[in-house]
């Protein structure tokens, strides 16, 4: 996990008073900006990784905030799921906001792309099972914090999720596509109980995750002619869970520069 920023209360703020997020895919990448982004304006953030949280991390009270989970495990994930339970009603938190950020797309050799062919029914099972499957199974489970608190939920898509990607695998697209589709039904479903359901469709994102080759997709597919900020991607998740986005419901909110126009 990157090193996280220190988070102090609000002054005069009550845990009931004050927002948390709770947010999977936290260590790195898109995940540490909307950590930072959330934590500098007084949110409560409960982390969420595959990892344990790294002592060297200068994050006050960071290991009572961090959940290690595998979400690739149905089981792993519902007991997730009630440890922040127990986590919101002991802080006495309302639940703001999930972001459901994490997700995976396993390579070829030498980092090639995999394709429908190529990829292994075990990987097509394992994508699904963090990228679509984990997030549903985080809300329902969440459905009454979420609730209480006339929160939102934020999944994270792909523009991959809507055409054929030349780096993103066949089983990685497939289930961004299908994550968009899942937040209709969710915005459909979460919004007579109050709760607001969005995605973020980011594009080429300047992270480690990069594929050899993105400066030339860059400078041909990009009308910006440069690649997104993480920081960028956490001002659109944030706008998305907070009240001026109060009437977006079932949107997908793309962040790719004109990558998709």
């Amino acid at each position: 996990m990157a090193p996280l920023v220190i988070v102090q209360a609000m002054p005069n703020t009550t845990n009931a008073e004050r927002k948390t997020l709770i947010l999977t895919g936290a260590s790195r990448g898109i995940g540490h900006a909307t950590v930072k982004r959330f934590a500098s304006v007084g949110w409560r953030v409960l982390t969420c990784s595959r990892h344990e949280f790294p002592r060297n991390c200068p994050w006050e009270m960071g290991p009572e905030d961090h959940i290690q989970v595998d979400l690739s495990d149905p089981s792993d994930t519902a007991r997730a799921v009630a440890e922040m339970k127990v986590r919101l009603k002991d802080q006495g938190s309302r639940l703001n906001a999930l972001v459901n950020n994490a997700g995976i797309s396993p390579k070829g050799a030498e980092g090639s792309r995999l394709g429908a062919i190529e990829t292994t029914l075990e990987d097509w099972q394992h994508v699904f099972q963090v990228n679509f499957f984990a997030p549903i199974i985080l809300a329902r489970g969440l459905v009454e914090e979420l609730q209480r608190a006339k929160g939102a939920v934020v999944n994270v898509t792909s523009i991959a999720g809507s055409r054929v990607h030349p780096f993103a695998g066949a089983a990685y697209a497939t289930s961004k596509a299908a994550l968009m589709g899942l937040t209709r039904e969710m915005a459909a479903d979460f919004g007579p109980r109050g709760v607001r359901i969005n995605a973020i469709s980011p594009g080429e994102i300047d992270t480690t995750i990069l594929s050899a080759g993105t400066g030339k997709l860059v400078d041909e597919q990009i009308p910006m002619h440069r690649l997104g900020e993480p920081e960028e991607v956490a001002k659109a998740i944030y706008f998305l869970c907070t009240e001026q986005s109060s009437y977006v419901n079932g949107a997908e909110l793309h962040i790719n520069g004109g990558q998709h126009v």
